[in-house]
C-alpha cells in the first residue's frame, strides 16, 4: 500500500503540472502580440483621441483641454466639407467601377476559353504595383498636352479632348479611373474564385428543371456571389476612405479642393501647418467612418456563424 501511494504522488504532480502548462501555454504564446497591439494600436488611438481635444498648435506639445471645439471648427471648414463630399462620391464610383469590371471579367474568364491564364495575369498585374506608381503613370496619361489627348487627336476625335485632371468637373473621375484600374483585378480574383467554387451539379440541376442560362445566372449564381460582393465592398471601401498616396501623386487635392480628401488634409494640417489638434481630429473622423463601414459587416459575420 505504501509503495503504491508513493508511486501515485509523482504521477499526480506531473499531471497537475502538465494540466497547468497546457492551460496557460496559449496565453503565453499570444501575450506578446496582445501587448504590442494594445500599445501600438489601441493606446495610440486613445492618444490621438486625447490630442484631438487639446489646443496643440505648433511644434511644442500643448495639452490644454479644448473639448470638442476642434471637431466643431473642423466641420465648419469649407475644405473639410469638400473633403467629405469628395470621399463619399469617390467611394461610390470606385466601388461600382471595381465590382462591375471585376465581376464582368470574372464571368468571361470562367468560360474556360483558351488564354484564360494569360488574361488573369494581365488583370492581376496592377496589384503588383503601388498607388504611387499608378498615380504617376495616370498623371502622365491625363496630361492635357499629351497622353490620351494626343491619342484622341491622332484618331481625329478632338471633340473628346479634355483637361482631365486640370478641370474641377473631371479631376475626381480621373482618380476613380486610376484607382479602379488597379483594384478591379482584385475583385476579379475574388469573383472568379467564387464562380469556380459553385458546384456544377447546381447548374446542371437547374438546366434539367428547364431554366435558361439567364435565369440560372440570376437565380443561382448571383445569390451565391452575395458574400463575396459584400467582402469586396468592405475591403475596397476601407481603401477608398483612407486613400492618400494616389491623390498626393496625381492631383495633391487640386484643382482647388476638387479632389481633396480627409487623409490628405490631415497630412497637410500636421506636417505643413503644425495643427496637431486638427490633424488628430481628422484622424478620429476617418476612424469613425471606417468603423461605420466595417462594424456592421463584423456583426453580420458573427450572426451568420451563430446561425450555422
Amino acid at each position: 500500500m505504501a509503495v503504491a501511494a508513493t508511486r501515485e504522488r509523482p504521477i499526480r504532480g506531473r499531471s497537475l503540472g502538465s494540466f497547468s502548462w497546457d492551460r496557460f501555454t496559449p496565453f503565453f504564446l499570444i501575450a506578446p502580440s496582445i501587448v504590442l497591439i494594445a500599445i501600438f494600436v489601441y493606446a495610440f488611438i486613445g492618444y490621438t483621441a486625447f490630442i484631438s481635444t487639446t489646443k496643440w498648435y505648433g511644434i511644442a506639445p500643448d495639452y490644454t483641454s479644448a473639448g470638442l471645439t476642434e471637431y466643431i471648427d473642423l466641420f465648419g471648414l469649407p475644405r473639410f466639407q469638400a473633403d467629405v463630399s469628395n470621399t463619399i462620391e469617390f467611394t461610390i464610383l470606385f466601388l461600382i467601377a471595381c465590382i462591375l469590371l471585376g465581376f464582368g471579367s470574372a464571368v468571361l474568364l470562367d468560360q474556360h476559353v483558351r488564354g484564360t491564364i494569360f488574361f488573369q495575369n494581365i488583370f492581376l498585374f496592377p496589384l503588383a504595383i503601388s498607388f504611387v506608381v499608378t498615380g504617376t503613370v495616370w498623371r502622365w496619361i491625363f496630361n492635357p498636352n499629351f497622353g490620351i489627348n494626343l491619342l484622341l487627336e491622332d484618331v481625329h476625335l478632338d471633340f473628346l479632348k479634355s483637361p482631365w485632371l486640370a478641370d474641377t468637373r473631371t479631376a475626381l473621375y480621373g482618380l476613380v479611373i486610376a484607382a479602379a484600374w488597379q483594384m478591379s483585378g482584385f475583385c476579379m480574383a475574388m469573383f472568379l474564385a467564387g464562380l469556380r467554387a459553385i458546384p456544377d451539379e447546381l447548374r446542371e440541376a437547374a438546366r434539367v428543371d428547364g431554366a435558361s442560362e439567364g435565369r440560372i445566372f440570376l437565380r443561382v449564381i448571383l445569390p451565391l456571389m452575395r458574400p463575396i460582393t459584400l467582402s469586396a465592398i468592405i475591403i475596397l471601401g476601407h481603401i477608398s476612405l483612407k486613400i492618400f498616396d494616389l491623390v498626393y501623386v496625381m492631383t495633391f487635392g487640386g484643382p482647388g479642393y476638387a479632389t481633396d480628401m480627409p487623409s490628405l488634409y490631415m497630412w497637410v494640417a500636421v506636417f505643413r501647418q503644425n495643427l496637431y489638434g486638427r490633424g488628430a481630429a481628422i484622424a478620429m473622423v476617418l476612424l469613425i467612418m471606417v468603423a461605420l463601414l466595417i462594424v456592421p459587416y463584423l456583426v453580420w459575420s458573427l450572426r451568420s456563424e451563430d446561425e450555422r
